[in-house]
């Protein structure tokens, strides 16, 4: 079984990241989309009697994760669960899920077009990035499916045997079965790449033979829009990122790769960690 958590709470980026999940993962006999909810922590968990209006924001809470799972039902042939835990801290709550149910791949939605709503709005989902239990796929508030044929995987062609995690990357390309580009954008590119460079894709062809990468390398300053003008000529689906861990999110306003790329992709990012 393949399990994909999808926290919510209810808003218009969390539920269409819930209505992406199934959509993308209609047809896969062997995954499960889990609907989950944090609360704060009832006063009958310390002895005391639950009040009635606590009993009441129970029930109602029940019934607005089954309305949900009623209402996302209609949009794909998958299995899907309700989740609801107490807890004063969603992402600790979500790293404590993921370990005990063996989670694959967590989806969230991530808003915020302003710097402060990008520190307020999307800390929760870049956190998670941040600390690397399990992959993440962030999905933009704009985002509308379409079937998965064309996947990106951005790389720094730099170490990419000790950097990069083949076997969960691997693990979501068989769901599948796309075509796969390995980019990578650097202002330094000429007519021909350096030997450095041909030796870690010698590499990657190796690692994802199974896959026929195609590979690109982008002459130019600008590392979104390089990303952007790509996704839209090849119509890419989504795109996988290895952030680099010494460097995300290294200091409020400063700006990973990743980072960037979570703002202002208009296809999903998803984000798995480097080895180490």
């Amino acid at each position: 079984m393949k399990r994909f958590l999808v926290p919510t709470d209810f808003s218009d980026t969390s539920k269409n990241a819930a209505a992406y999940a199934v959509k993308m993962l209609s047809g896969q006999p062997a995954a499960e989309v889990i609907l989950y909810y944090v609360f704060d922590k009832p006063a009958g968990d310390d002895g005391s009697l639950l009040t009635e209006d606590e009993i009441d924001r129970q029930t109602v809470l029940g019934n607005a994760l089954g309305n949900m799972k009623d209402e996302l039902s209609p949009l794909g042939d998958v299995k899907i669960s309700c989740a609801a835990e107490h807890g004063s801290s969603l992402i600790d709550n979500i790293e404590r899920y993921v370990v005990r149910h063996n989670i694959d791949l967590v989806i969230m939605g991530i808003t915020g077009a302003t710097k402060v709503e990008q520190i307020f709005m999307g800390s929760n989902t870049l956190k998670l990035v941040k600390d690397g239990i399990c992959p993440v796929m962030i999905i933009p508030p704009d985002a509308t499916f379409s079937p998965v044929r064309e996947v990106a995987l951005t790389s720094d062609f730099k170490d990419v045997n000790a950097t990069i995690p083949y076997e969960p990357i691997k693990a979501l390309l068989d769901l599948f079965k796309p075509t796969l580009y390995i980019i990578n954008v650097d202002s330094e590119h000429y007519v021909e790449i350096s030997e450095e460079y041909k030796i870690e894709r010698a590499k990657l062809e190796r690692q994802f033979a199974d896959y026929n990468p195609q590979f690109a390398f982008i002459r130019m300053f600008d590392f979104l829009d390089a990303i952007n003008n790509f996704t839209r000529d090849k119509d890419i689906d989504f795109i996988i990122t290895v952030p680099r861990k010494h460097s995300f999110l290294s200091g409020l306003f400063k700006t990973s790769h990743t980072k960037k790329l979570a703002y202002h992709s208009t296809v999903p990012i998803v984000a798995v960690n480097e080895i180490g």
